[in-house]
C-alpha cells in the first residue's frame, strides 16, 4: 500500500513509519512539526534504508492537504496528527477541538474526494474517562472527562457517522493506553518539547541530570502503594498494532475499535523501581497533590485485538524502561542539537 501518515514525525508516528517501510509499504508523511522534529524522519530513513515523501504542512491548511492527495495516489491513511496533553487541553480547550476535530474533518473530506476510504485512527484510552472497573473492554462506557479525551471521542462519533453514510469506508479506531520505550537502536524516541507530560520521559530526564527529581502527582489513591496504576505498552508493540490494523482494512470494510495495551497495570512507583533496576540509576522523587482528571487505575483488556487483528504486546516493562533509557542516554537533549531538512514542496 501507499500510506499517508499524519503526525509521522512524532514519537509514535516515527516508530510506525519505520515499521511501515520495513514491511514494504510506500510512505507519505504529513506533519507541521509543532510538537516534533524533522530529524526524527531523517533517522527513520536511515533505520529503514528507504526513502519517502515528507510535507511540512498543517491539517488546518485545507488547500495543502488537498494537494497532497492530488499529487500522491494513496491507498490508506494512518491518522496520528493532533494535540495530546490532557492538562494542556483543560487550559486551551478550543485549540484541542480545532486541531483534533476540525483537522480530522479536513482530512476526511480530502480522503472522500480522493476516493481513499481506508483509515487507521489514533484514539486514546482517555475516551473511557474514569472506568467503573478494570480491565477496560471496548464495550466499557465512553465518558471522556477532559477536552483531549472528548476531542478523541467526538472524532470516533464522526467516523461512525461517516461509515454509516458510506459503507465502503474501512476504519480501525485504536485506543492507546500508555506508550513508552523507544526503538531498540536508540536513534528515535520520545522527545517532548518543554516539561514532559508523560511519566517515562520525565524519569529519563531526571536520570540524565536535566531535572532534579521526579514529581509524582498523588500518593493517596486506592491502590496498593497509593500511586496511580496504568497500562504501559512499548511503542514498538503499539506501532505493530497499526500494521496489523492496516492489514485488516485491506481485507474488509467496516468500523471497529480496539484497545492497544498489555492488559497489565503498573503503578508509578512500580515503574520507578523497574527503571532503577534496569538502568542502575537512582531517581529522586517528591509527592505532590493529585492532578485534576487523573484516575486511580486504568488498564486494558486487549483480547479483541488478539482475536481480530492477530496482535498482542510482546515486550515487558523492563525492556520498555531499558529502551527509554538507551534513547535518552544517546540523545541527552533529544533532537534539539540537530538541524537537517527533509521536507518536500507541494
Amino acid at each position: 500500500m501507499k500510506v499517508l501518515v499524519t503526525g509521522g514525525a512524532g514519537y509514535i508516528g516515527s516508530h510506525i513509519c519505520v515499521q511501515l517501510l520495513e514491511a514494504g509499504h510506500e510512505l507519505v508523511v504529513l506533519d507541521n512539526l509543532s510538537n516534533s522534529n524533522e530529524e526524527a524522519l531523517i533517522r527513520v530513513k536511515e533505520l529503514a534504508g528507504r526513502d519517502f515523501t515528507f510535507y511540512q504542512i498543517s491539517l488546518q491548511d485545507r488547500n495543502a492537504v488537498e494537494r497532497v492527495f492530488q499529487k500522491n495516489e494513496l491507498d490508506a491513511v494512518v491518522h496520528l496528527a493532533g494535540s495530546k496533553a490532557v492538562g494542556e487541553s483543560v487550559s486551551f480547550p478550543l485549540d484541542y477541538y480545532r486541531n483534533n476535530v476540525a483537522g480530522t474533518l479536513v482530512l476526511c473530506e480530502a480522503m472522500s474526494r480522493a476516493g481513499v476510504r481506508r483509515l487507521v485512527f489514533s484514539s486514546s484510552a482517555t475516551v473511557y474517562g474514569k472506568p467503573d472497573k478494570c480491565p477496560i473492554h471496548e464495550q466499557s462506557p465512553l465518558r471522556a472527562n477532559n477536552p483531549y479525551g472528548r476531542s478523541k471521542l467526538m472524532i470516533e462519533d464522526i467516523l461512525h457517522d461517516l461509515h454509516a453514510s458510506d459503507p465502503r469506508w474501512s476504519i480501525a479506531v485504536l485506543r492507546y493506553f500508555n506508550p513508552i520505550g523507544a526503538h531498540r537502536s536508540g536513534l528515535i524516541g520520545e522527545d517532548p518539547k518543554g516539561e514532559p507530560n508523560n511519566l517515562l520521559p520525565y524519569i529519563t530526564q531526571v536520570a540524565i541530570g536535566q531535572r532534579d527529581k521526579l514529581i509524582i502527582f498523588g500518593n493517596d489513591y486506592p491502590t496498593p502503594d497509593g500511586t496511580g496504576i496504568r497500562d504501559y505498552i512499548h511503542v514498538e508493540d503499539l506501532a505493530c498494532g497499526h500494521l496489523k490494523a492496516l492489514e485488516k482494512l485491506g481485507r474488509q470494510t467496516g468500523i471497529a475499535a480496539y484497545n492497544l495495551g498489555t492488559g497489565k497495570g503498573y503503578s508509578v512507583l512500580d515503574i520507578v523501581r523497574v527503571f532503577e533496576r534496569a538502568t542502575g540509576r537512582h531517581i529522586p522523587l517528591q509527592f505532590a497533590d493529585r492532578r485534576p482528571g487523573d484516575v486511580a487505575e486504568s488498564y486494558a483488556y486487549p483480547g479483541k485485538a488478539k482475536l481480530e487483528l492477530d496482535w498482542a504486546a510482546i515486550r515487558g516493562i523492563e525492556e520498555m524502561c531499558a529502551d527509554a533509557w538507551r534513547w535518552q542516554s544517546l540523545n541527552p537533549y533529544g533532537y534539539l542539537d540537530v538541524h537537517r531538512s527533509y521536507a518536500n514542496t507541494l
